[in-house]
Order: structure tokens, then C-alpha cells, then sequence
């Protein structure tokens, strides 16, 4: 049924891929949660500017996560399910989350993109990625994931990755509008 209504819109001239894009953009939220505050300026004023570039394809939103008071007192254990518990107060109950790992599966930026249509395509209303502490994730969050991302083999400060992050969640946006950004 809904093939025949865009066939025929097709047929009138509509641009019915973009008409289906703007849609999914409209519906769903993408949050970037971090553990902690950024410490250098430079990287908080080009996350910043990534974000105000997000806006114009999709809802966007960054969560930070205190840091933890006392954690030198803690072990490292410890300090994983503190900052775990602070990370799960910030997530619906619908909400996809996926968690930046290591061990994660790591995709090619067009790959990305794929991989968030879809998302986008399956009605989700809310997509969380989630950058962890020091330590990582607690047991509970990992249990909580729908999924594990790594963005590298190589090993980036929690700061560098929310920039790293949000830069490819705008190239991610731009391949799906076929904009220039990407050239690869």
C-alpha cells in the first residue's frame, strides 16, 4: 500500500526519497551521553560547533554525566557502576542505547550511515550512544546496550571521542542527503 502511494507520488514529480528522509529525520532523537566534563576548551567549542551542525538534519542532544566525587577513593569497579548508574538515569525506557567500545563493531562512514538509516527506518524514537568512564561500562550497562561501536582499533581520550563522535554523526547525516561534506 505505501509503495503504490509513493509510486504514484513518484510519478507526479515528488522527490519521494527526500520526502522519506526529512520524515525519519523529524522522528527521531539522537543523544550522545559522555561521563564527565571536557577539560580543554578548544574540543568543547568544536563539539559545540558540530552539534549547531546536527540541527539542521535531526534532533540532537549531549548528555554529560557528573564526574564521580571522591573516585580516587574508589576502585575501579566501583567507580565503572557509579558512573554506570548515572548513565542509566538518562535513558527512557524505549530508548536505543549503543555503547562505544573497544570491542565494538566498527563501521566505514558510509557504513555508519547505513547503519543509522536503518535505525532511523525502524521507527525508533530515541538512538543513545554512550562513551564511558576511564574503566569503561559497568556490567549493567553493557546488559542495557542493544549494541557495542568502536570508532577505532586505536585508543582516543573520552574528550577526543566526543568530538570524533559527533563529527561522524554529521558526516553520517550529510551521505544521506548526498551533500558534499563527505568526499570518500
Amino acid at each position: 500500500m505505501v509503495l503504490r502511494f509513493e509510486f504514484k507520488l513518484w510519478k507526479m514529480g515528488f522527490d519521494v526519497w527526500n520526502m522519506k528522509f526529512a520524515h525519519y529525520i523529524c522522528a527521531m532523537t539522537i543523544k550522545l551521553i559522555a561521563i564527565g566534563k571536557t577539560d580543554s576548551q578548544q574540543l568543547h567549542q568544536l563539539v559545540l560547533a558540530y552539534q549547531n551542525r546536527l540541527k539542521h538534519y535531526i534532533k540532537f542532544e549531549l548528555e554529560i554525566v557528573p564526574d564521580i566525587k571522591n573516585a580516587k577513593n574508589l576502585s575501579e569497579k566501583q567507580q565503572k557502576e557509579k558512573e554506570g548508574a548515572g548513565l542509566l538515569k538518562k535513558l527512557n525506557g524505549t530508548d536505543v542505547l549503543v555503547v562505544l567500545d573497544e570491542g565494538g563493531k566498527q563501521y566505514s562512514s558510509v557504513d555508519f550511515s547505513e547503519e543509522l538509516q536503518k535505525r532511523m527506518n525502524s521507527g525508533i524514537k530515541q538512538l543513545v550512544f554512550a562513551i564511558g568512564g576511564p574503566y569503561g561500562f559497568s556490567p549493567a550497562v553493557y546488559q542495557r546496550a542493544q549494541g557495542k561501536m568502536s570508532l577505532s582499533k586505536m585508543t582516543f581520550s573520552h574528550q577526543m571521542v566526543r568530538l570524533f563522535m559527533v563529527e561522524q554523526l554529521y558526516r553520517a547525516l550529510t551521505i544521506l542527503k548526498n551533500e558534499p561534506y563527505h568526499h570518500g
